[in-house]
């Protein structure tokens, strides 16, 4: 050990009449371990929003969609099988999507029809776990009964429930009247299931049907509006589109995850960047206790350092001395911090002790996720200002001149 930090360890001990300065010590160290336990607990939380909420997104859309620039798509064998034989695409799946009108009793609703292939979509969405307790199987065929899946939201506002019948009206596909007019087509499906993905924009617009009987309803023949893609790597979409295109072709575009969803996460992570720096402000806090410490430390301690200067001591070694008693308090209070932050966040998570009305939150619990990456900010960022706390402290004690210090003694 040093005689650097022999000494500044020294100094930070409680000593007849330095009791006082070593109390000050404890509360800036209980300061920094504040502090970062409450970012800690913050981002952790909002990182677990964050991964909560794309995970419900991603449940019910697929990473990519390819889509033809003439709007309908013909041959989706043949375009499925070649996006398939990219290195990084996992499953594809055909989907069709249009606007509609619902209508149950005397109750009408506006909404969003999906078709879907049930013996692909299941590949490249995680449809099952929202449509719980129903096989996407019972949708049916082209010569299968026509069924149809509400999302929860959306058969609450159309009292519409398994067993209930539901008429489907497309204003694609009707028949000219004699004045030019177009009549909207109406079809008839019986509802088989209930969809819930926890986000209430899916569960208040989303209506899933086959394949086959949204052809139908939208006369669209064999066609389809585009293909769904499932890839290994969600954070590398953009780089596989582009892969697509020039594999499929200018005739082709294709829409990721991540932009249809750009403003949601942009926001997100504004979000997370203003809290981590309002709650730095409580690590600056403690910073400013940091320093009254080795204030009042430099000014009971002047005849020492005169002491150590008049037997050798460089000022550098006096400011080094300091700069350690800072460091101490604030490295200290880090790994508290670190250690209570993530008991808490544990409990959070594995007890779930706080509860969010169900009536205002799509979720009960708060979502707990603890990133590395944010823990070794947080710790950095503590450390960094603790260190930026003890240089003018440091600085005064350095230039003291010790034939002046040690005059009246």
């Amino acid at each position: 050990m040093s005689f650097e930090l022999f000494i500044s360890l020294r100094y930070l001990r409680a000593r007849r009449k330095q009791a006082f300065i070593s109390v000050i010590s404890y509360i800036s160290v209980a300061g920094v371990m504040l502090g970062v336990m409450a970012m800690m607990v913050v981002l952790a939380v909002m990182t677990g929003f964050g991964r909560d909420i794309q995970s419900k997104i991603l449940g019910a859309n697929a990473h990519i969609r390819v889509m033809s620039l003439s709007g309908k798509l013909d041959h989706r064998d043949k375009v499925m099988t070649r996006i398939e034989a990219l290195e990084d695409v996992k499953a594809t799946a055909p989907f069709i999507y249009s606007q509609i009108m619902l209508r149950c009793g005397s109750r009408v609703s506006g909404a969003i029809l999906r078709g879907i292939d049930p013996s692909r979509a299941g590949r490249v969405v995680d449809l099952e776990k929202s449509v719980k307790g129903t096989d996407l199987s019972v949708l049916g065929g082209r010569d299968a009964p026509h069924g149809i899946i509400l999302g929860k939201e959306l058969s609450r506002t159309l009292t519409a429930y398994p067993g209930d019948e539901v008429y489907v009206v497309s204003p694609f596909g009707g028949s000219l009247t004699p004045v030019g007019g177009r009549i909207p087509h109406m079809k008839k499906f019986k509802v088989v299931g209930l969809f819930d993905s926890g986000m209430y924009d899916y569960d208040t617009s989303f209506a899933y049907v086959s394949i086959e009987s949204a052809q139908q309803l939208l006369r669209l023949g064999r066609s389809v509006h585009g293909i769904e893609v499932k890839v290994d790597d969600i954070y590398s979409v953009e780089r596989i589109s582009r892969s697509i295109i020039d594999r499929l072709g200018a005739a082709y575009w294709t829409q990721d995850w991540m932009q249809t969803n750009k403003n949601l996460f942009s926001a997100l992570k504004l979000e997370k960047t203003v809290m981590f720096i309002i709650l730095a402000l409580i690590i600056l806090v403690a910073a400013f206790n940091i320093i009254s410490t080795l204030i009042m430390m430099v000014m009971e301690k002047t005849k020492d350092i005169a002491i150590l200067k008049s037997m050798g001591a460089s000022s550098k070694s006096i400011m080094k001395i300091f700069v350690l008693d800072g460091l101490v308090i604030g490295v200290v209070g880090t790994i508290l911090g670190v250690i209570g932050g993530s008991l808490l966040c544990f409990l959070l998570k594995r007890y779930e002790f706080v509860k969010l009305p169900s009536d205002v939150y799509y979720i009960s619990t708060l979502p707990v996720r603890v990133e590395v990456l944010d823990v070794a900010l947080i710790a950095l960022s503590a450390m960094a200002i603790s260190l930026l706390a003890t240089i003018y402290p440091s600085y005064q004690a350095s230039r003291l001149d010790p034939a002046a210090a040690l005059r009246y003694e």
